[in-house]
């Protein structure tokens, strides 16, 4: 124990040595915080069920336990992660060498080889557990979990190449940039949830999605062009949280931030007004304790994790339900295994699945040792043929995967 311990300290001292004195350590660290919400969320709130043949189905803990709602206010923390996203993408823009279109084109393939990667090897896995006995109801199962999370990678690559745009507008008006986002969520939500919400086509939902996420991303771009003071930051928090309580108390919004199953509304998919208001009241709280949490962070031993996930950052997203999958799949076949193939309907599920936590955080690490791979830049090894055929793998597993979704 002692010499792990002087090994960490080591490998702490080193990340330390190699950070740059001008690097801003509290938003890698709002990074790090939003990037480990979102498998501690997937985790905690999603669960299985084991049916016909030992084949797993998804389940959820929200469906019984309705105090859990508050569970996913921490834990949906997009706002959180598209705020440093803005943040950092304009002060990128800002010391970008080159064109626009070079800037563009170099994150965008940071955000497309992960996924491409994830898509591209699970094409080659399914089949593969079919042949050695999962049932195809899992493989869909898994297939659905998979594909999820990156929905998220489209619409923040599509939000990113819209930075130019949030640069010119953060200029003029700072973080009331962001107001006519608002207020076209406001405006779509009234439609949906209004009296005539009847006659509505449901697809009117989608024109959330891209305001919605551009919210915070918007709000960065101000705070990272120097535009958002304290003044702003308590008016965020603060008109954030009283309006996310009105939401609540007032108009009746479903209580949960991810949706439920057997529910008709969800904040999420695509995102509500109270999503905005979440991410309002999280935004101002980041930008106040923005100082304090730089000054933590000068600490070594709380700055390398930080980096560590940062590094990995869509690792973590990409590859979090294959994590586990890889412990629940196996499961299957052995019945019902508290906290991973038994319905999360009792707190007994609650403690075993908290207890499988550290577990499910073991066998990512194991899976990101190999997969970090896809995030570094492709070198001239990888031949085009490769790359294609890679391309058409995922593509393929994608839309198998959404057929199901």
């Amino acid at each position: 124990m002692v010499r792990v311990r002087e090994r960490a300290r080591r490998v702490a001292g080193r990340i330390e040595a190699r950070t740059p004195a001008d690097r801003d350590r509290a938003v890698d660290g709002l990074r790090a915080l939003a990037l480990l919400a979102v498998p501690a969320g997937h985790w905690l709130l999603g669960g299985f069920t084991v049916g016909d043949g030992g084949a797993l189905h998804n389940a959820s803990p929200l469906s019984a336990f309705g105090f859990f709602a508050p569970v996913s206010w921490v834990l949906q923390m997009l706002g959180i992660f598209f705020l440093v996203g803005g943040y950092a993408s304009v002060r990128s823009y800002e010391r970008r060498a080159g064109g626009t279109g070079a800037w563009l084109r170099q994150r965008l393939a940071r955000l497309g080889r992960p996924v491409l990667g994830v898509t591209a090897v699970w094409a080659v896995l399914a089949p593969v557990l079919h042949t050695l006995g999962v049932p195809s109801t899992t493989l869909r199962t898994g297939a659905t979990l998979v594909i999820q999370p990156l929905w998220f990678v489209g619409v923040y690559t599509a939000i990113t190449a819209l930075t130019p745009l949030c640069v010119r507008a953060a200029r003029r008006a700072g973080v009331w940039a962001a107001a006519p986002l608002l207020g076209a969520v406001a405006a779509v939500d009234l439609l949906r949830y209004g009296p005539w919400a009847d006659a509505v086509p449901g697809w009117l939902g989608a024109l959330n999605i891209l305001p919605g996420w551009l919210f915070a991303y918007q709000l960065g771009a101000a705070w990272g062009l120097g535009r958002a003071g304290r003044r702003h930051a308590w008016g965020l928090a603060v008109g954030g949280a009283v309006l996310f309580a009105v939401l609540l108390l007032v108009f009746g919004y479903p209580a949960s931030m991810v949706g439920v199953p057997g529910e008709a509304r969800t904040n999420s998919h695509p995102p509500s007004l109270l999503v905005l208001a979440l991410a309002a009241a999280q935004s101002g709280a980041a930008m106040l304790l923005r100082d304090r949490l730089g000054r933590a962070l000068r600490r070594p031993a709380l700055w390398a994790p930080v980096v560590v996930i940062n590094l990995c950052a869509m690792t973590i997203l990409c590859w979090h339900q294959t994590a586990m999958l890889a412990a629940a799949v196996p499961a299957s076949f052995a019945g019902a295994v508290p906290g991973l193939t038994t319905a999360p309907d009792t707190l007994g599920w609650v403690a075993a699945r908290l207890a499988w936590l550290p577990v499910l955080a073991c066998l990512l690490a194991l899976i990101a040792r190999w997969a970090r791979v896809f995030e570094t830049p492709w070198t001239s090894r990888v031949r085009v043929p490769v790359r294609a055929a890679a391309g058409v793998a995922g593509v393929g597993f994608a839309v198998w995967a959404l057929g199901w979704a």
